[in-house]
């Protein structure tokens, strides 16, 4: 659960940025350590459902990305390098060449300019969740947060599409894809202690049936 003081957060992701880390293979689009459906309907189960609340109104400045890593590479640059089947970089971690495919769609790209790093659990979702009672501190940790499943390199337009809806409201279009985003969705809630509304939980658990 989210329990961590702020600066303990943004140390993580800090320190996971470090991390070394080698390409996925493009049959392995998947999250980092995802749980299991078993554990997602457990997860689930101990989410406190609450209507939404945007007062104060959501404000993105309030999740500072991407933060600086060792050197010059921060967490959009590291979500590239992790996501590409191959990648080349300049001096300054930024991809000049790569090979994609996009888990949502199973799009494939080799300009990462076509690609967004998507937040598994949006950040205005994230907000009206329980994240607007957090410091700037915290919510720079969830929006940048590596080491859970909540970042993911995938079609821009399609991110663009999918904005800060919710679960009852938009997954991916990748059939094969949409029991691993729905297990992502559950884990960061849990992990973060935000809450779901009464339509995303019943959307949720009708997918992680299928699971």
């Amino acid at each position: 659960m989210f329990g961590f003081a702020s600066l303990t957060i943004v140390a993580l992701a800090s320190s996971a940025l470090a991390a070394p880390f080698e390409p996925r293979a493009i049959d392995e689009r998947s999250l980092p350590n995802v749980i299991s459906a078993a554990t997602a309907r457990s997860y689930l189960s101990s989410l406190t459902v609450a209507a939404e609340s945007n007062s104060p109104a959501y404000d993105r400045d309030l999740f500072p990305t991407w933060i600086t890593s060792e050197g010059k590479c921060n967490t959009r640059e590291y979500i590239l390098r992790r996501d590409a089947t191959t990648v080349t970089e300049g001096s300054d971690c930024y991809p000049t060449s790569g090979t994609w495919t996009s888990a949502y769609d199973g799009v494939k790209t080799t300009l990462p300019s076509d690609l967004d790093i998507d937040h598994i659990v949006p950040l205005k979702e994230a907000w009206v969740s329980g994240a607007r009672t957090w410091t700037t501190a915290q919510r720079q940790g969830l929006a940048n947060d590596v080491t859970r499943p909540q970042l993911i390199a995938v079609t821009d337009n399609l991110n663009q599409s999918k904005g800060d809806k919710d679960i009852a409201e938009w997954v991916p279009p990748l059939k094969s894809y949409v029991c691993t985003y729905v297990r992502a969705w559950v884990q960061v809630k849990h992990y973060y202690d935000l809450t779901v509304d009464s339509a995303e939980k019943t959307a949720i658990s009708k997918y992680l049936a299928d699971c």
